[in-house]
């Protein structure tokens, strides 16, 4: 297996001729200029950003939603959580189409779908049209999504490709929360009337230039259609995540009824078919969906495991605190929303600027800011435990936590990618993407489980405050947990 060197050191990655480039030219890859480059992080990122922002911005226009459209409890759970569903399930799926008819084909064709059904679901008349779109609207951001990491890792190298990684993450934390701010602004705006459509419509403008912009800035890196199309694992897989994450996503939503906890036994076992199929596939001299050597590349699975628990983290305090604040605080949605700023701020600038720290610092940063993080959750449950109103002290805390899980954010997506090759980067892009959204999914269903097991909406703000507060230390648990799984990594990759 050839293997890209740690894209926190010195360079030089070998790619295998099965990229569709010829083995003469594979073997040495060179940064764009750094215009060139600039321009294709900006736009494959705003795409990015876009995705990941649509998986928050409709929360806070259920409520309008289901006034203007008359829709059910049923059909508004499917508005909201069939977009991560879909998402979820196709994401390794399309990183194997990118990397089988192209990366910059794939991410123009999810640009235009994801665009389109965008502006569909904006102008829905019906609880059933919008439902369509907005599996649409999942199905075209699945297309998108795992080829950007994938055109970061093909176009990219050493320190350029760790800059770009470090942006990437600031920017899957800002579009989680700035969709809670920017829905709250629009909905309340009602801008010419549109009220929740404006959530939709936002992205038309933004999807259409990017789309103009991709034209000229996206690079040619050719398909390998030589491999073969691993179909059984593709449906086995597809089902295993279907299985998976619908009942997480609706579990709560209906009383985590028997067919919720009979759907997540039926993932296990089919991931284990799965897991046979794809053994026998290899054994076979055939094309797996996902090679095994890339779940070995060092580094990777106790790398991923960390990040999945950061998101869990991430997204289950997140959600805990929007109910609290909404809740038992009375704030408005954009009030709520605003609060979270100092959390994103802090994140953004962890993952951004994390490497201008002293070089010999580096390799512990992921375990010693996962350690801060814990700490810092651990102070919120004791500052919000009395259910009192948000003030400069639990600013500041939010601030110091987001900055410390950022600085353990960035550093660990270069860590779990440092020893995986080019050749496979389609492979670990959508396998990292799809723990990016299994971890998303499963912070809300637990966190924001054991959130609402502790105390039944509508409550008081203390006994609310007693809820998040067991909230914030089982989270503090969780960051020592993804800590030493950070550690494991560090150890696997040789840092």
């Amino acid at each position: 297996m050839t293997t890209s060197a740690p894209v926190s050191g010195p360079v030089r990655d070998t790619t295998s001729s099965a990229d569709g480039a010829a083995p003469g030219r594979a073997g040495r890859r060179r940064n764009p200029p750094a215009g060139p480059a600039r321009r294709l992080l900006l736009l494959v990122l705003t795409a990015q950003f876009m995705a990941t922002m649509d998986v928050s911005i409709v929360n806070v226009a259920a409520h309008t939603i289901q006034s203007d459209l008359h829709t059910s409890g049923a059909a508004l759970q499917v508005i909201i959580a069939g977009y991560t569903v879909v998402y979820a399930i196709l994401l390794i799926t399309s990183a194997r189409l990118g990397a089988r008819h192209g990366y910059s084909r794939l991410f123009t064709l999810g640009l235009v779908l994801f665009t389109a059904a965008s502006l569909a679901c904006g102008l829905a008349a019906g609880a059933d049209a919008l439902i369509v779109f907005r599996l649409l609207q999942g199905a075209g951001a699945a297309l998108l999504v795992p080829q950007v990491m994938s055109l970061i890792q093909h176009t990219l190298t050493g320190p350029a490709r760790t800059r770009a990684l470090s942006v990437y993450t600031a920017v899957l934390a800002a579009g989680a929360v700035v969709g809670q701010i920017l829905g709250g602004v629009l909905v309340s705006a009602d801008l010419f009337g549109s009220g929740w459509r404006a959530v939709f419509l936002v992205n038309v403008p933004i999807g259409a230039v990017a789309l103009v912009a991709s034209r000229r800035v996206l690079p040619h890196v050719p398909g390998t259609r030589g491999r073969r199309t691993d179909l059984p694992g593709l449906l086995l897989l597809a089902t295993a995540l279907g299985l998976l994450v619908v009942p997480l996503v609706l579990g709560h939503e209906t009383g985590w009824r028997p067919w919720t906890w009979i759907t997540l036994a039926a993932s296990v076992v089919v991931f284990a078919v799965f897991v046979v199929v794809e053994r026998r596939v290899t054994a076979a001299g055939g094309d797996p969906l996902i090679e095994t050597r890339v779940l070995r590349s060092a580094g990777l699975a106790h790398g991923a495991s960390a990040i999945l628990l950061t998101l869990v983290v991430f997204s289950g305090f997140l959600f805990a605190c929007a109910l609290h604040l909404q809740g038992a605080l009375r704030y408005s949605p954009q009030h709520a929303g605003l609060l979270f700023v100092p959390l994103v701020i802090g994140f953004g600038l962890g993952g951004l600027y994390w490497r201008r720290l002293p070089g010999r610092l580096h390799a512990v940063l992921p375990v010693t800011a996962l350690l801060v993080s814990a700490v810092g959750f651990t102070v919120l449950a004791l500052l919000e435990r009395g259910g009192g109103q948000v003030g400069v002290a639990v600013e500041t805390a939010l601030g110091v936590t987001g900055l410390a899980l950022g600085a353990a954010y960035g550093p660990l997506f270069g860590l779990a990618l440092s020893r995986v090759a080019p050749a496979d980067a389609a492979d670990a892009s959508g396998l990292m993407n799809t723990v990016i959204q299994i971890g998303q999914v499963l912070g809300i269903a637990v966190i924001g489980t054991l959130y609402l097991s502790r105390v039944t909406p509508p409550a008081s703000a203390a006994a609310s405050g007693h809820a998040l507060a067991d909230v914030g230390f089982v989270v503090a648990l969780v960051c020592a947990a993804a800590a030493l799984f950070a550690h494991l990594a560090r150890r696997s990759a040789g840092r």
